[in-house]
């Protein structure tokens, strides 16, 4: 049995006819905060989380729009922040304040030696919460193609770590 649920007709009627009214004074909105290609982007996963409202469930759509919108573009910009402090090494990445320095800078060594397309998956998984599914979309990727670099990841992480 599939996990897709089908669109009612009558939230899809409505939110197309909310698409059609507010997609380009949206677009406008978000393009001076996250530039063209990102506002479309942001644009259409705004929509998307309002699927489960009827147009007239909402009160104020111009606000709820910007809000969802924002809400987005405030998320994405935290999860690179998160993404480029791993990265480089100055984020608490083992968890817990008794870590030793000398395992952070260790783990930043592993990281930085590790091949891009593998260190990218794993960071995101690993220290985004993302997951296999959401790391394939994000990248336009096969999920087997997520797994197979995770697995050459985690390979070079035991491999550094001579376990």
């Amino acid at each position: 049995m599939s996990d897709v649920k089908e669109l009612n007709p009558d939230a899809a009627a409505s939110l197309n006819g909310l698409y059609r009214r507010y997609s380009g004074w949206l677009e406008k909105r978000l393009r001076g905060r996250v530039g063209i290609d990102e506002a479309d982007d942001v644009v259409q996963e705004t929509y998307l989380r309002l699927t489960p409202y009827l147009l007239e469930d909402i009160r104020h759509p111009k606000a709820l729009l910007l809000r969802v919108a924002l809400n987005l573009v405030r998320d994405e910009h935290r999860r690179l922040v998160r993404r480029d402090r791993a990265l480089q090494g100055e984020a608490p990445i083992l968890g817990t304040a008794a870590d030793a320095p000398v395992d952070r800078l260790h783990l930043k060594q592993i990281l930085q030696t590790m091949p891009p397309l593998y260190r990218d998956v794993f960071v995101l998984s690993r220290f985004d919460g993302m997951t296999y599914a959401e790391i394939a979309l994000a990248h336009g990727i096969s999920l087997a193609t997520v797994e197979r670099r995770m697995a050459k990841a985690v390979e070079h992480c035991m491999a550094q770590l001579d376990v």
